[in-house]
């Protein structure tokens, strides 16, 4: 078995490993951006502007204004009144679910993202339906005013995009903070927008989104969606004071990119209906995601054969069964989903 835990190139539509090219469809890159040249360019060019890091706070009294100009940039991408960025998405998330639920009683969805614990989560293993029905039935019945709702976007796992429309159930006298994860959706979902302006826009609820920049965006980085007050809480918080800010080289990358991540989306969805025409009804997908789950535990040896390489690890337990999914990205070419479709159909 070749060693795929020691990889040395960056990762793209092919790899090489021991000499022998594999086709791969797998991580999080759905874009393509960390090989896309004219996105690096925009990277070196920044680099060449702003320095490699910027290692201040951003509360310091001497300020790039390029982080300003980003968080501006990202609001008018996805709809939302005031941003924050932050080194990570894992600290965007943390310095959010902290600075946020002291508010109120907080709840998980099922399956939502470590990067938004407080305390380690016992495992739910209910469906999001049923959680949603179980919710508002007791946010209704409790005399709790206030409650943080904390839920990923979708399940990109066992790909399933939510709806949070059944928030408009609960009664209007009940206040409701809803903070949920779009790593995985913003720039591809939606038209690329993300979900926060499809989450309910109601007096009762506010609304924040989370999400790592570092998936489909490219860029190292963590960004906080929400209205300005809840962003002016958060950005007054000891974490976001505390922590050095992300690279405003990559940041300067995203505020000249949209044309470049436009071009990039419609690449994807072109390999998207390129796969799903080609697909079985044993495969399960969401319209527009980049990543197709299948039920055959064999999938992964077979095409290792062909020397194609997918997402596979067990799931929920280091001794499940493994999850096999099929994750497209920008950077496929038509000949490589071709040789994909051809060695699925074994």
């Amino acid at each position: 078995m070749p060693n795929f835990k020691s990889i040395n190139q960056p990762f793209s539509n092919t790899i090489n490993i021991d000499g022998n090219p594999y086709l791969y469809f797998g991580g999080t890159a759905y874009l393509g951006i960390p090989k896309n040249q004219d996105f690096i360019n925009l990277h070196i060019e920044g680099i060449k502007k702003f320095g490699l890091n910027n290692g201040t706070s951003r509360n310091n009294n001497i300020q790039l204004g390029i982080y300003d100009e980003a968080e501006k940039v990202a609001c008018g991408r996805y709809g939302a009144e005031a941003a924050l960025i932050t080194s990570s998405g894992y600290l965007a998330a943390q310095l959010t679910v902290k600075g946020l639920s002291e508010l109120g009683k907080v709840m998980y969805a099922p399956a939502t993202h470590p990067a938004l614990w407080l305390t380690n989560q016992a495992a739910n293993q209910q469906s999001f339906n049923d959680w949603k029905k179980e919710t508002v039935n007791l946010i209704n019945a409790s005399e709790e005013k206030t409650w943080v709702l904390i839920s990923n976007s979708m399940n990109n796992l066992f790909p399933e995009i939510y709806d949070f429309s059944f928030l408009n159930e609960i009664q209007p006298e009940k206040e409701i903070i809803l903070i949920v994860d779009d790593s995985h959706g913003i720039g591809v979902n939606n038209d690329g927008i993300g979900a926060f302006i499809n989450l309910p826009v109601k007096a009762n609820i506010e609304r924040i989104v989370v999400a790592s920049m570092a998936k489909a965006l490219g860029v190292d980085a963590g960004l906080v969606l929400g209205s300005n007050a809840i962003i002016e809480k958060l950005k007054n918080t000891n974490i976001f004071v505390g922590a050095s800010p992300s690279s405003a080289a990559s940041l300067f990358a995203f505020i000249h990119g949209e044309k470049i991540y436009r071009e990039a989306l419609n690449k994807l969805h072109e390999n998207i209906a390129l796969l799903t025409a080609n697909l079985n009804t044993t495969w399960a997908f969401e319209s527009g995601f980049p990543a197709f789950l299948s039920q055959d535990a064999a999938l992964m040896d077979h095409l290792l054969k062909e020397k194609v390489l997918i997402s596979s690890f067990p799931y929920p337990k280091s001794d499940s069964e493994p999850i096999n999914r099929i994750v497209l990205s920008s950077w496929h070419e038509k000949k490589d989903i071709d040789s994909l479709i051809k060695a699925l159909n074994f």
